[in-house]
């Protein structure tokens, strides 16, 4: 069953943790001193969020998976509308060696389909603090996407 996923920059990690905590009615299923994460049922969501020295906001959204093949159902729904799909195996992603697959959106909002294998000890495996922020590849692929029946700029159909 899939489970939505959203992570989050924050600026200050306790206040957000205490705020989204108050906000879910539930503590964090995962706490680490740059990172928090909260495994909802109500609703079905992977929500974390970390503080590593990037801008506050979204950080990137997604999908996480059970399964092989669900993992495998969402690689190939990517593939069929060839959404320049970037495909990583046994990559450590905040504190979790996942298999997954990313896309952006036209916006260059980052989105992963995802099935978490293990838990690891340290932020992407990170050997310092000033390691990279987060999970996206850091040059995603950004495909423009253009309805069939798109009006020509300045047409006046719009």
């Amino acid at each position: 069953m899939k489970r939505f996923h959203v992570h989050v920059s924050v600026d200050q990690l306790d206040d957000s943790i205490r705020f989204y905590s108050a906000m879910f009615n539930a503590q964090p299923t995962v706490q680490k001193p740059d990172y928090a994460k909260w495994m909802l049922e109500d609703p079905r969501i992977n929500f974390a969020i970390s503080q590593r020295g990037t801008p506050a906001g979204v950080d990137h959204l997604g999908f996480q998976v059970d399964s092989d093949d669900e993992l495998a159902a969402l690689q190939a729904q990517l593939q069929a509308a060839d959404l320049g799909v970037v495909s990583e195996t046994g990559t450590a992603c905040c504190y979790a060696e996942s298999d997954k697959h990313w896309v952006t959106d036209p916006s260059g909002i980052a989105w992963e389909s995802y099935r978490t294998l293990a838990a690891i000890p340290t932020f992407n495996r990170a050997r310092q603090e000033s390691e990279r922020a987060c999970c996206a590849p850091s040059q995603p692929t950004l495909q423009t996407i253009t309805p069939k029946n798109s009006c020509a700029p300045g047409s006046g159909c719009c």
